[in-house]
């Protein structure tokens, strides 16, 4: 995925209670729900309860607005169970809001930065439980859903460069935990001995924290095995990092997860691939490759290429989930996005032999398909990143210049049918303008209800396009200041590593994201019909 991650953490708590709001306690409204990542265990982003239509979307309008703090990310997506909205950031805060009102239930402090995306436990009574989420140093967290109690912690994997940015699956009492690291963007120092990281997905007991197994992406441990053209030593095999959730096959009692490149030689038959994982044991059953010998690092971008492996890349990662899909007849079909471009139909009955493979537009590190896609069973609608970026002159900055978006490059919208791969219908993504560190890239996932898919953009813009044809519906402009309930500046920019949430007829975003010259920000936006 991104070969760069910020490791600063931001000083301040991004959601902290406020006198206006010790009353805030409204009754749960059971039903209301967007628990995971990708909206179900077989992480297709789609709901058909979502409380919304397609008719109604286009009255859409601003409800509220909550500052996650002094970051420049909001990137971790929140879950929504019973009236309530667990959000969390990279100022290390966690919080419940009613989701009515914006209003702050309880709030959490952890000891890292949260990366993840916030998955939650739900009762029999609709109501949440526990919820969870991964940090940016490598570590799970439990919290009571109900106090906010945090109720453990559990670092899920020894290396010193290992994060979570996946956000984990929850599946009959166990939560499976997909890990990633930013040793990637190490190399970039010339002496540094690249590279030790193994990606995994690791199953832990949801009631204790409990390690119950941890699956490698890559067999063997990493071995010296030379010196780099910098002349540092060099180690491998590794990378092949979990970027996303995983999903779960209950028919064949397996996980999938997509995989990244390696960081460094030699390169394995599990990167850029897809692997099934069987949720007793953790064993590796069977795994597809779509790109051989992609070994890339940091190092690869810059003068010298000091540490980066013979191939350079090209870094054609399984970013995002794959989708299950049940075609009817018994037949069902894995949907894969990649980064180079491309989509990819396999079949998870006979240990994923490929079925269709179509590409929408170019790949690179930037591009292809990133974060995630949405499918309703008929169609799956992917959008493409290709997000360009721009060197320009500043002389207030101590480099001479600063990155910028290229506003004329990335993004576009398509609608494949999922039997055969056909291409029925794509829009094109709309222009910046003027507007400054504009991108157009449309790297964010996607989520969508019965006749809408729901897609952010690096642009600042949140819209909703028709599933018939692909015509624009609504759009909202995010990029802005915020009057935000509790206080705080708040402030949206670029939607990129978070998609949107449907529920009990809302639409709530992620806004901000500051990286790779695009916008920065720091709010939750929620948005109601008419915004009532």
């Amino acid at each position: 995925m991104r070969s760069f991650v910020v490791l600063a953490a931001a000083v301040a708590l991004p959601i902290t209670s406020h006198s206006q709001e010790a009353t805030c306690a409204p009754p749960p409204r059971p039903g209301m729900t967007w628990a995971s990542w990708g909206a179900s265990e077989t992480n297709g982003r789609f709901t058909r309860t979502s409380g919304l239509t397609a008719t109604q979307v286009p009255r859409l309008t601003l409800k509220w607005a909550r500052s996650l703090g002094e970051v420049v990310n909001a990137r971790s997506q929140p879950a929504v169970v019973a009236g309530t909205v667990y959000v969390a950031s990279e100022a290390g805060g966690l919080g419940a809001l009613d989701a009515a009102t914006g209003c702050l239930r309880w709030s959490a402090r952890a000891d890292a930065p949260l990366r993840s995306g916030v998955v939650a436990a739900v009762g029999a009574d609709g109501a949440a439980t526990t919820v969870f989420v991964g940090d940016l140093a490598g570590s799970v967290h439990a919290y009571d859903a109900v106090t906010g109690v945090r109720r453990w912690k559990v670092r899920v994997d020894p290396h010193f460069a290992a994060i979570i940015t996946g956000t984990p699956q929850l599946a009959d009492d166990v939560l499976y935990v997909p890990v990633s690291s930013y040793e990637s963007a190490l190399p970039a120092q010339p002496g540094y001995a690249c590279c030790t990281f193994r990606g995994s997905v690791v199953a832990l007991e949801v009631a204790t924290g409990r390690v119950k197994w941890v699956a490698r992406t890559i067999a063997d441990s990493a071995t010296v095995t030379g010196k780099a053209t910098g002349g540092a030593v060099s180690k491998g095999p590794s990378g092949a990092a979990v970027w996303s959730t995983p999903t779960i096959d209950r028919r064949r009692g397996v996980l999938y997860v997509g995989t990244g490149n390696n960081y460094s030689d030699p390169p394995t038959a599990t990167s850029d691939a897809v692997l099934a994982i069987e949720l007793a044991t953790g064993r590796v059953a069977w795994s597809r490759q779509f790109a051989q010998g992609d070994a890339y690092n940091l190092s690869c971008d810059l003068p010298g290429k000091a540490n980066c492996p013979a191939s350079d890349g090209p870094d054609a990662d399984i970013g995002q989930p794959p989708m299950l899909v049940e075609l009817g007849r018994g037949q069902r079909v894995l949907l894969v996005g990649q980064k180079s471009g491309h989509v990819h139909a396999i079949d998870p009955d006979r240990q994923g032999a490929l079925r269709w493979s179509v590409k929408v537009g170019d790949g690179g590190k930037l591009g292809g398909l990133h974060w995630g896609s949405a499918t309703d069973g008929r169609q799956v609608y992917v959008a493409l990143g290709g997000q360009a970026i721009l060197a320009v002159a500043d002389s207030t900055v101590k480099e001479g210049f600063r990155m910028e978006a290229d506003p004329a490059k990335g993004g576009g919208l398509f609608a494949l049918d999922v039997r055969t791969g056909r291409i029925v219908w794509k829009a094109a993504p709309p222009p910046c303008g003027p507007r400054p560190r504009c991108s157009p890239a449309m790297s964010a996932p996607l989520s969508a209800i019965p006749g809408v898919v729901f897609s952010g953009s690096l642009d600042g813009y949140l819209r909703a396009w028709s599933t018939t044809g692909g015509k624009l519906l609504w759009a909202m402009d995010t990029a802005r200041e915020y009057e935000t309930v509790g206080g705080g500046r708040g402030r949206g920019g670029s939607i990129d590593a978070a998609g949107p949430v449907v529920a009990g007829g809302m639409v709530f975003v992620m806004s901000g994201y500051g990286l790779y010259g695009a916008m920065p920000g720091n709010v939750l936006l929620a948005f109601s019909v008419d915004g009532r």
